[in-house]
This record gives structure tokens, C-alpha cells and sequence, in this order.
């Protein structure tokens, strides 16, 4: 193939192809012309039924996020304030509001809160490190350790001191995060072409290449997904995709929790329309 990168695989979404490579989208064609050139890599087909509705269809939050196939949570700095009590609230309506679905959360933030959270931790990702993990602060090894499993927090291999396995490290080890990256682009191929709603909280101008620019070229490319950027400073959106994104310029975990006792008053009033339509057939 005629390309001047290197791609980790193929998606198909019926007749239509996208070109990955760490997660980001590099290329769209129709799949009918493409025989030849999907020679030697890797194809992740996907069929799905054309009746699955576009999220922005819907009218409200409460009514995407019960009609969304899956759930795609960006977690940014303003979840990594001081006020520790109000965060993990935070994180527990945030769970409220998801359990029950397929979701996959993605964290700039090293501080490890989200892990105390009941968030499952196999459905997170925290690909900037996670501070309660040591790592050799002179990078001797790639060895990572958890908190306290090293007595008086020194490398067994050169006595330097250890430090959190995070950026901030003079040579940030990667190793810890890397399978739950893959599991997490994994999950995401399989995002195309369904209903997904994309919940970006507090994420600013850090790493925008981490959450903020990838979660833009995904609503970009899958035409059924939504947006809805939450950002106390930064909540502007990117051109193009204004039809699919609501901007929310409030304190992200404040609208969690605003939104959390909304969704569960919705539920409530659906079920019972449910059981009184149930009971007058």
C-alpha cells in the first residue's frame, strides 16, 4: 500500500474503511476498491444495522445517554482539585449516570482518584501515568511496582530513589499503561457507525492530544455519535462539528452531579410510563 506511515489495522463499517494507527484515524475510503491494498494488514470487519439513531436526534442528555450503544468519558484537570471529598462524589454520580453501559474512560490526571472510585478499573486508561505506581527515578529498569512493594522506596537494581511512573518522571516508563491503551483502541474500533456519546469533563489545553483532538476526530468520523465538551474555562468547540457537540461552559464534576440526580428522576418517570403502558395492553 502507498502510504507514508505505518498502521496498526483496518476497520470496515459495511462497505466503508477507516485506516487506524494508535488510535487515530488517518484515512476514510469505500471498501468495494480495496482488495489489493488490504493485502498484509490485519481487517476488523463491523456490520452494523443502519436502524441504530444518531444520538443527535435525540433532544436531550437524559435521552442520549439512555439511547447510546456505548460511552466514551475523557477525564480532565478539573477532576484533580483540592477538594478530594467532592471529587469522589463526583465519581459516583459519574458512575450512576453509566453503570449498566459499555464505557470506557480515558484520564489526563496521574493522581490515581479515579481508580478508589466503583468505576471499574479495567474500563479505564490513565495513559499519563499513575502516581501511586513507582518506577526507578534514573530509568535503569522498566520494572513498575505498586506502592509500598518496595522496602524504603529504592531500586533493588541501582539504589536510585524511586518516583511515580507518570510524565513527570525524568524518563517516563510507558509499560504500565500500554495494555489498557490497546484495550482501549480496541474497544473504540468498535465504536463506528453506533450510537456513542462522548462525555469530555474538565479536559483543558495540557494534553490535547491525549482526549480533546482525538474525541473531536471521532465525532468527525462517526456520523451517529455526540459530544457534550464540559469545561469551566475551555469549552469551546472545533469547527465542523457544532450539529454533534453541545459546549457547556460550567465545573464538569458539578454538572455530573447536577445531571446525575436529573438522569435518575428520568429513569423513574420512564419506568413507570413503562408499567402503565404495560398494564393497559
Amino acid at each position: 500500500m502507498n502510504t507514508p506511515f505505518l498502521c496498526d489495522y483496518f476497520i470496515i463499517v459495511n462497505s466503508d474503511f477507516q485506516l487506524y494507527n494508535k488510535g487515530k484515524v488517518y484515512g476514510q475510503k469505500k471498501g468495494d476498491c480495496m482488495a489489493e491494498e488490504l493485502k498484509g494488514f490485519r481487517v476488523k470487519r463491523i456490520s452494523q444495522a443502519d436502524s441504530e439513531k444518531g444520538l443527535w436526534e435525540f433532544d436531550s442528555f437524559g435521552e442520549r445517554l439512555k439511547n447510546a450503544s456505548k460511552v466514551l468519558i475523557g477525564i480532565g484537570g478539573e477532576w484533580c482539585k483540592k477538594d478530594k471529598g467532592r471529587i469522589g462524589t463526583g465519581y459516583e454520580a459519574l458512575y450512576e449516570l453509566v453503570k449498566g453501559k459499555d464505557y470506557f474512560v480515558v484520564t489526563t490526571n496521574t493522581d490515581a482518584v479515579i481508580f478508589d472510585s466503583l468505576l471499574e478499573s479495567d474500563r479505564i486508561v490513565a495513559p499519563c501515568g499513575n502516581v501511586t505506581w513507582r518506577q526507578c527515578s534514573e530509568s535503569c529498569t522498566k520494572d513498575i511496582w505498586e506502592q509500598g512493594e518496595i522496602a524504603d522506596d529504592i531500586c533493588p537494581y541501582c539504589g536510585a530513589p524511586l518516583t511515580g511512573n507518570t510524565m513527570e518522571a525524568k524518563e517516563y516508563i510507558e509499560e504500565g499503561y500500554l495494555p489498557q491503551w490497546r484495550k482501549y483502541t480496541g474497544w473504540l474500533a468498535g465504536t463506528m457507525n453506533r450510537g456513542l456519546l462522548i462525555l469530555e469533563l474538565g479536559e483543558g489545553f495540557r494534553m490535547p492530544e491525549v482526549i480533546r483532538w482525538p474525541f473531536e476526530r471521532t465525532v468527525q468520523y462517526n456520523k451517529k455519535a455526540f459530544l457534550y465538551r464540559v469545561n469551566q474555562t475551555f469549552a469551546q468547540l472545533a469547527e465542523g462539528i457544532g450539529d454533534r457537540a453541545v459546549s457547556v461552559k460550567e465545573n464538569s464534576v458539578e454538572w455530573v452531579l447536577s445531571n446525575q440526580e436529573t438522569y435518575a428522576k428520568m429513569l423513574k418517570n420512564w419506568e413507570k410510563e413503562k408499567e402503565n403502558y404495560d398494564g393497559n395492553r
